[in-house]
């Protein structure tokens, strides 16, 4: 419990600093859901642009919030914990797991972690855009398969899909600081898992559901992500 108030705390203050030192702009795809953050099971934030991306607990209900200390489970890079940042990110959620960006033991861990009343916060791209529109490798940005090994285990619930503007006018990689005062944008879209997982196999047929859900998440990220110009 005293993990779950600590990690309450941190996303009390990321909350409020980020409505303070941000302009927030949402919108959201399709009808806006009732009852918004109920039976949330996943939280998906597609464009990884900047490790400042915590500031989007500005756009999250209290509710969330504490949903995310008591329950949340988040896969971080081996890369980042190595880093300073890395203390930081532990005290975000109640399970935070260190995974490499292979698919192996560490990344058992988290499906491990998953229970009844469990919510994860993924990065499905995995790593992080540069301000040349790849990653450190030079190779384009692309979803890999890991969150369908989540949606694989979790039978029912909600996903929550959040369209980052991007981030490189606050932070690019590789910048100490932030510039305040910006406008942080992004799009929000609810699926029910259980009928995206049958939408996915009636629209792909072909295709096993870990590739299903790679081709479905590009398009949708290209599609809905409110890229700054």
């Amino acid at each position: 419990m005293i993990s779950s108030l600590i990690a309450f705390c941190v996303l009390i203050k990321l909350h409020v600093l980020s409505r303070i030192f941000f302009r927030l702009e949402s919108e959201w795809v399709g009808v806006e859901p009732e009852n918004q953050w109920e039976n949330t099971r996943i939280v998906v934030l597609l464009n990884h642009t900047s490790l400042y991306e915590p500031v989007f607990a500005g756009f999250a209900q209290v509710r969330l919030l504490w949903k995310f200390a008591r329950h949340g489970v988040l896969p971080v890079a081996e890369k980042t914990m190595k880093r300073r940042i890395g203390l930081f990110f532990r005290t975000l959620v109640r399970h935070v797991v260190v995974v490499t960006r292979q698919r192996d033991h560490t990344w058992d861990r988290v499906l491990n972690k998953l229970d009844g009343k469990s919510i994860v916060i993924i990065l499905p791209e995995g790593r992080m855009m540069r301000a040349d529109g790849l990653d450190a490798s030079g190779r384009k940005m692309t979803v890999r398969g890991g969150i369908a090994d989540i949606l694989d285990v979790l039978p029912e619930g909600r996903m929550l899909i959040v369209y980052s503007g991007g981030l490189h006018h606050i932070q690019t990689p590789g910048e100490r600081l932030p510039r305040l005062f910006k406008r942080v944008r992004c799009r929000l879209e609810m699926l029910n898992i259980a009928q995206y997982k049958e939408e996915l196999a009636a629209t792909y047929p072909e295709l096993d559901l870990r590739a299903a859900v790679i081709g479905d998440l590009t398009q949708r990220r290209d599609a809905y992500c409110p890229f700054e110009r």
